[in-house]
């Protein structure tokens, strides 16, 4: 009986519990074809699997399959149960030997998509919890990355039997994400290390393709944003991604919603176009009712809403051959509004015609009323062109102030803020006398103005003077009126590559100018980008909010036109220009060049007059050229009667410190990166500071696509390799603080920067600090002249070398008005050179005949080098022993010479008082009678009575007696008198 139960698809067979049990043989529905793993040969095999496991019997037996190497072309798929390949049907479409991913409303299958946070530092363990919801975004036609601190990767695993390729689209705009696209191989191995490190884009989404290798690959798409300004960045956007190599697909993929495909064998599916749509898998678009509308690629249409005032806008028609121009009112592209609708507006009538405006400066009207540059060697103020007279030069550039028609080196569009497509529409808009944002499809979208400038005609000495900034200059006048945060931005290309933010203005601003000094001669664009706000609402609802440019000056451009004509130098001849020597000014009344003074630097864009040569600031000089004023790193100081010399050449090269850490508030570790050239090299500013986030793996290497900036001082961003897990650390944002030296001086005021004492409070008030001062040319909203920095540079003889750089406690970033940069670097190099003033002499005790000389330094010491202490002296002195005899022997003299002395006044004192006696007695004698005169002197012969008489020798009582008789001898006289 089992044939005829084998061709009834059943069978009998003991189950579990050994009854016999009928068996259920499967049909096709309810199994698909796999091949198994390929051999060493590249061989295979075809195999049957159920959809439900446990199932196995009466499947097909396996047959030997294709080769592995074997693949459909792109529009194809293969055919399992035949193993060939078919032509896919409408509405589906396939890569052959690929895949793509093209919707994003969920992650598709095989992805992952995780958020980690890389920081070590344990202390923010509160904020790494943040970071599970800082994953990549499904936006439906695309994904997003974060915008936070925290590391979103999204990851794919495909094994691919032949070599192949992965390419996706993606927008990288804002350079503070870190965005890294990497591969893995089966030992988790990165593949090219160059290639990860993506570039940002410039106009759009831009197409990155990179190589993968037979075998199992994992793909890595990663970001971390280190922003550490409040501005959040603007996310990586990365949509149809397409992997090759698979080797076939077994099945084509719908197309879907929004797009179709009418023909078999197609391999991509397009978009329906605007005003239809469709659903998946279709073969054409249906067209919207008249009251619906769509954009392109709707999977449904919406209901037209009413037109409103913002659903138009207002231009300038081109002057015609009359010379007369109209006022116009346009309805905003594209038309989504009904004018049938109750309470719809009409578009206004155009207004009457006017006369023309003039032509902007440089150009001259033709009969037909357009406007055309005026030949080279000739200016004009837009009407008609006069030649330059002689000794003078059009000053060329070009200056728009009139706005009737769009310049010819200006271009204008929209990039949607949804899909990140540049559409074909105007975003800006003619209106006499300024330029103003138009309508866009949506308020999120962005207008978008170009100019294009070929290049600069900068001043000869400009051009030799590699140190010297200015190129030319950029100034335009805007407003912006917004009654939400709208932003205009103002970026600058350079040689068609990506184009960098410059300025950023936000919300309402009236009227004013912004200058953008340039800097390198090369194919320049400007670019105006206004957005009315960053979410996407269906709708216009805030077309009012505008931004207007009034005027565009652009100075010495290459193929410029003039609106005057400047004084030039003339050639002996008298009749043609050339230029002057190296600084040299020239005299406006002889056309003459003239050498500015010592110490001077010269305007080279205006060099005009003696006040063109401006003076060096103190403690600098002049380079040969005179394009600007530096420090040699020597200075002299007049101070308390006594000259300070300093050199601070040991300082000069070029000086960097971390300041920090900080924090963010996901926890992201970070340093303020400070780069110091104190006096630079004659002029040269040594200090570079590095943007490499878009291309680090060439760090250190000299290259035209790093972003950098080299000054006297910079700043840049820096996080440390061990926060980002990268090979090098991340360094970002470089902004220059000082351009240009401003002098060297002990006053603590110069040219309005202040360096307040008080931020660095000094231990030694003996020794002023040296202040070297700079400023920087680079203007934003905060500082509108520009940014400013003080180094003081103090005097610490136990800080040897380079010793210490720090910043204001008060100010840990550096700054405290975000403007005005303050440092202090102490140092034994600070201190003035060594003199003879700064060491005093100790002269020792005459030990042995010999006396030495030693010379010491003052306490403190506050110098370095210079001089050396002199040498000891040693000299020969006497010893105490020698001026010991010597007083001995004068004082045994002198005593005797005093003895002798003594007794020889003794002996002639005996005689005067015997002669005295013998004039008292003979008074006594006649009491009554006044004596006789008498002489006190020794009369001759006396000598020898008186040696008589003093022969008998006295008593000391005697003695005595005869001394006071001899006192009343004196006194009776006078008083008889």
């Amino acid at each position: 009986r089992m044939p005829s139960l084998l061709g009834k698809h059943l069978s009998l067979v003991l189950n579990a519990h050994g009854v016999i049990s009928p068996l259920h043989f499967l049909f096709q529905s309810e199994y698909h074809y796999e091949y198994t793993a390929c051999n060493s040969q590249g061989s295979r095999w075809r195999v049957a699997v159920p959809h439900n496991p446990g199932l196995c019997t009466g499947l097909p037996d396996p047959i030997k399959g294709t080769k592995c190497s074997f693949s459909c072309k792109a529009g194809e798929f293969l055919d399992m149960k035949n193993q060939s390949c078919m032509p896919c049907a409408e509405g589906t479409y396939s890569l052959g030997t690929g895949i793509r991913f093209d919707e994003w409303d969920e992650l598709p299958h095989g992805f992952d998509n995780k958020a980690t946070n890389l920081e070590i530092d344990y202390s923010f363990s509160e904020s790494l919890g943040n970071c599970s919801l800082s994953t990549w975004s499904l936006k439906g036609d695309y994904i997003a990355s974060n915008t936070d601190e925290c590391t979103a990767t999204l990851v794919y695993a495909v094994n691919l039997k032949q070599s192949g390729t992965v390419s996706f689209e993606y927008i990288y705009q804002d350079s503070s994400i870190v965005f890294e696209f990497f591969i893995q191989n089966d030992q988790c191995q990165p593949t090219v290390e160059e290639s990860r490190w993506m570039r940002t884009t410039e106009k759009g989404w831009e197409t990155h393709t990179v190589e993968l290798s037979q075998g199992n690959n994992v793909l890595f798409w990663r970001t971390t944003a280190f922003s550490v300004w409040s501005k959040t960045p603007k996310p990586v956007l990365v949509r149809n991604i397409e992997i090759t190599g698979v080797a076939f697909t077994s099945e084509c993929f719908p197309c879907k919603a929004g797009t179709y495909t009418a023909k078999l064998g197609s391999s991509f599916c397009q978009p329906c176009p605007a005003n239809s749509y469709s659903s998946k898998t279709a073969t054409s678009c249906h067209q919207c009712e008249p009251a619906m509308y769509s954009e392109p690629g709707s999977a449904s249409c919406k209901p037209r809403p009413a037109c409103t005032d913002k659903d138009y806008f207002y231009t300038h028609t081109a002057c015609d051959t009359n010379g007369e121009t109209q006022l116009m009112y346009k309805w905003a592209e594209p038309k989504i509004c009904s004018e049938e609708l109750p309470g719809s507006v009409e578009l206004p009538a155009s207004g009457v015609k006017t006369t023309c405006p003039p032509c902007n400066p440089g150009f001259f009207k033709t009969n037909t009323s357009s406007c055309e540059p005026c030949p080279y060697g000739s200016y004009s103020n837009g009407s008609g062109c006069i030649n330059c007279t002689v000794g003078t030069e059009p000053a060329l550039g070009f200056e728009y102030k009139w706005w009737n028609t769009l310049p010819a080196n200006m271009e204008t569009t929209v990039l949607s803020g949804t899909s990140f497509e540049y559409k074909g529409m105007a975003g800006w808009e003619v209106a006499g006398d300024y330029i103003y944002t138009a309508a866009g499809a949506s308020d999120n979208d962005f207008m978008i103005l170009t100019l294009v400038i070929p290049g600069f005609s900068s001043p000869q000495s400009v051009m030799e003077d590699s140190e010297s900034k200015e190129i030319a200059r950029i100034t335009f006048v805007f407003e912006t009126i917004c009654s939400m945060s709208c932003e205009l931005y103002f970026m600058v290309g350079v040689n068609s590559r990506t184009n960098t933010p410059v300025e950023t203005w936000i919300g309402s601003k009236g009227k004013q100018s912004y200058t953008y000094i340039i800097e390198k001669n090369a194919t320049m664009s400007f670019t105006w980008a206004f957005q009315r706000t960053a979410y996407h609402e269906p709708g216009r609802k805030y077309t009012n909010d505008v931004a207007k440019l009034y005027s565009i000056n652009v100075t010495n451009v290459i193929e410029g036109v003039a609106s005057y004509c400047r004084v030039c130098a003339l050639e002996s001849s008298g009749s043609s220009c050339t230029s002057c020597p190296h600084g040299h000014y020239i005299d406006r009344s002889t056309g003459g060049c003239y050498p500015c003074a010592a110490n001077t630097y010269l305007k080279a864009h205006q060099p005009y007059g003696s006040q063109a040569c401006i003076p060096c600031g103190p403690g600098t000089k002049n380079n040969p050229i005179h394009s600007l004023c530096y420090s040699d790193c020597h200075l002299s100081v007049i101070a308390d009667g006594r000259t300070l010399e300093y050199d601070f050449s040991a300082l000069s090269n070029s000086t960097s410190f971390l300041v920090g850490p900080s924090f963010t508030t996901k926890g992201l570790k970070y340093f303020h990166h400070f780069n110091i050239s104190l006096c630079g090299n004659h002029g040269r500013k040594m200090a570079t500071c590095t943007d490499n986030v878009t291309d680090m793996h060439i760090l250190g290497k000299e290259t035209e696509f790093s972003k950098s900036t080299s000054s006297y001082v910079c700043q840049s961003i820096i996080v440390p390799s061990d926060v980002m897990a990268y090979k090098s650390v991340v360094s970002s944002q470089p902004v220059s603080l000082a351009d240009r030296f401003v002098g060297v001086t002990r006053e603590t005021t110069l040219d309005n920067i202040t360096s307040f004492p008080d931020y660095f409070p000094a231990e030694n008030v003996g020794l002023p600090d040296v202040i070297f001062f700079y400023r920087s040319s680079d203007v934003t909203q905060t500082c509108s002249a520009g940014r400013a920095t003080a180094i003081r540079v103090r005097c610490d003889p136990l800080k040897p070398h380079s010793g210490v750089l720090s910043v204001p406690s008060k100010c840990p970033e550096g700054t405290c008005d975000g403007c005005t940069f303050h440092f202090l670097w102490e140092t034994v190099e600070a201190c003035p050179l060594c003199s003879a003033d700064d060491y005093h002499a100790i002269i020792s005790a005459c030990v042995g005949g010999i006396q030495r000389t030693t010379y010491v330094w003052r306490e403190p010491k506050l110098c370095s080098g210079g001089i050396s202490l002199p040498d000891q002296k040693v000299s020969i002195c006497k010893s105490m022993d020698f001026w010991l005899k010597v007083g001995i022997s004068a004082g045994t003299c002198a005593a005797i010479l005093l003895t002798a002395m003594t007794c020889y006044f003794w002996k002639k004192n005996q005689k005067l008082e015997y002669k005295y006696s013998k004039l008292v007695m003979n008074s006594s004698a006649k009491d009554s009678e006044l004596p006789a005169a008498d002489s006190c002197a020794i009369m001759e012969g006396e000598d020898a009575e008186d040696d008589l008489i003093f022969t008998s020798k006295n008593s000391l009582f005697g003695k005595i007696r005869a001394f006071t008789t001899k006192v009343r001898c004196f006194v009776r006289p006078s008083l008889h008198v």
